[in-house]
């Protein structure tokens, strides 16, 4: 499992519609000691409104976002397109893993080829892909 010392990170952002699936991953990342502070949002826009809002104050951007495909008004490609957009401090800060509970291979392929993605994952977020996320994150 999760080794609490070395693969926790200080800061995790959740964005996903379903709350069903925040709270599943949030109880997780708790469960497993993944993250000091997680910061849930249930849109798209919100979570930009969040980085836009601390882009000031590195401390208090997140150091993953997990970042849900498929959610109205603005799906997590959307969200991708506006991020290309914000400042580059943030972007370096923050690293995306993308989260659908869709099986379809464009999906993947899409995520798999932005180039602020840098895993994608089928929910639900369970300890053994916070592992893989972890073991991602440390080898990069």
């Amino acid at each position: 499992m999760i080794k609490s010392n070395n693969m926790k990170f200080k800061k995790v952002m959740i964005v996903d519609d379903a709350e069903i699936d925040r709270y599943f991953a949030e109880k997780n990342m708790q469960k497993y000691n993944f993250a000091e502070e997680i910061i849930t949002a249930e849109s798209a826009i919100d979570a930009l409104e969040y980085l836009s809002g601390h882009k000031e104050t590195n401390e208090d951007l997140p150091n993953l976002i997990f970042l849900d495909i498929n959610m109205p008004e603005m799906s997590g490609f959307g969200f991708l397109d506006e991020y290309a957009k914000l400042s580059s401090s943030i972007k370096k800060k923050c690293i995306i893993i993308m989260l659908s509970s869709s099986l379809h291979p464009e999906d993947r392929e899409r995520a798999e080829s932005s180039p602020y993605v840098c895993r994608f994952l089928s929910k639900p977020l369970t300890a053994d892909k916070l592992n893989l996320v972890a073991e991602t994150l440390n080898t990069i």
